[in-house]
């Protein structure tokens, strides 16, 4: 396994950028990430009299317009897939009412579709403090970026009082980050989040390639026969993305990773540890991954901090019970937020993989081929946040058959 992959751009920073970007009025942003998210996110923000808008599958999309739509007043259904109306929203939609929105549920109380009814502004007045939310930090990050950057639009700003554990505390301060890029003033004190109120500057922002979608080349470098190493261009030592501990983690699991002058990084293959434990709060998006080469590689981990995989595009926590036991592997849970992956005989020998509508299990088992032929379900998922994912693939020497479902 050798050679230069491609990953995109982030997709969290493309969504990001496209709201702030949308609130300040103006400026350019270059290198925006060719997902399905990012794409739909565009074209919903061009469509400003849609009486309806489909968030589709797109968690950051459902989430972020449920706020900017609300605190610009519009008025129009939103809605998606038959899952996202099934993944829980109650938390924002109940902080978006209190800065004076009017948001209805069309289906069951708590989740899409909703009503937007337009919004009762605050009356601004000199000398004000805060205006002031309680939120709970433990179900998703998503919301408390969502209330951070309609934040400056407010005449008082906001202050964020979060509760409970705090999971993927890096997508909060990526927001913060962006936010201030485009002129907002943003204080992180812990417990509590401070925005003021002050108009976004239109402002040019270039996008980083995503860490999340590099943890899939780091699977192979480790998967890989010896002495595998990789080039991926686009990522810098100095991110903003939480995923980015990918790089701490794949060390246990035997990837070196060398940071190269030009915005790139260089992965080699070396030597993992037996066992190591993993909490995964602020990069739960890398869980499927590590559980994946953890267990081929017969490397035990007790991870953490894996509770909002269960709101995901699926149960990821049933899918890699299921997927993972197909080739000898196990996740178990052990009580109180531990689980425990490992596999006593790890074995690659033409499963099928199903992918439960979900980009992450297609891209993090499929690195699984340099062991052994298999079948990915429905590899058109990977859409939502690696397009070029197969083709990419392609690119450094895998093999595929389109037909009836490619093979890896």
């Amino acid at each position: 396994m050798r050679g230069t992959a491609q990953v995109p751009a982030s997709k969290s920073e493309s969504n990001r950028a496209l709201i702030i970007q949308a609130l300040a009025g103006g400026g350019t942003l270059s290198n925006l990430s060719d997902a399905n998210d990012t794409q739909l996110m565009q074209r919903l923000l061009r469509e400003p009299a849609a009486s309806v808008v489909d968030a589709e599958d797109a968690g950051t999309v459902m989430r972020f317009l449920t706020a900017y739509l609300a605190m610009t007043g519009r008025q129009a259904t939103l809605t998606g897939t038959a899952r996202m109306q099934e993944r829980p929203i109650q938390v924002l939609v109940e902080a978006l009412r209190q800065l004076g929105a009017r948001i209805e549920y069309t289906g069951q109380e708590g989740y899409p579709p909703l009503r937007l009814l337009g919004r009762t502004p605050e009356s601004a007045t000199e000398d004000s403090d805060f205006t002031e939310l309680t939120v709970r930090g433990d179900i998703s990050s998503q919301y408390i970026s969502a209330l951070l950057m309609i934040g400056p639009m407010l005449p008082h700003g906001l202050r964020i009082w979060l509760t409970g554990k705090v999971g993927s505390r890096p997508y909060i301060r990526m927001t913060q980050a962006l936010m201030q890029h485009f002129g907002a003033q943003c204080r992180d004190l812990g417990e509590v989040l401070e925005v003021r109120p002050q108009a976004y500057q239109p402002t040019d922002y270039t996008v980083e390639g995503d860490w999340s979608a590099a943890s899939y080349w780091y699977a192979m470098v480790a998967l890989g026969p010896a002495g595998s190493h990789l080039t991926l261009p686009t990522l810098r030592r100095y991110s903003w993305q939480g995923d980015q501990a990918i790089v701490g983690i794949m060390e246990k699991l035997g990837v070196r990773t060398e940071f190269l002058a030009d915005e790139a990084v260089r992965l080699t293959q070396t030597n993992s540890v037996s066992r190591f434990a993993q909490d995964f709060t602020d990069c739960p998006d890398l869980a499927q991954t590590v559980a994946v080469v953890a267990a081929a590689l017969g490397v035990e981990v007790e991870m953490t901090g894996l509770e909002s995989l269960r709101i995901k595009e699926t149960d990821r926590i049933a899918a890699l019970q299921i997927e993972l036991a197909k080739f000898g592997g196990y996740l178990t849970d052990e009580g109180s937020g531990r689980f425990r992956v490992g596999a006593p005989d790890f074995q690659v020998a033409g499963q099928q993989v199903a992918t439960y509508h979900d980009h992450r299990m297609a891209m993090a088992f499929a690195p699984l081929a340099l062991r052994g032929a298999l079948t990915v379900e429905a590899p058109q998922v990977v859409r939502k946040s690696y397009p070029q994912f197969w083709k990419e693939l392609e690119k450094v020497g895998f093999v595929t058959d389109p037909t009836p479902a490619p093979v890896y």
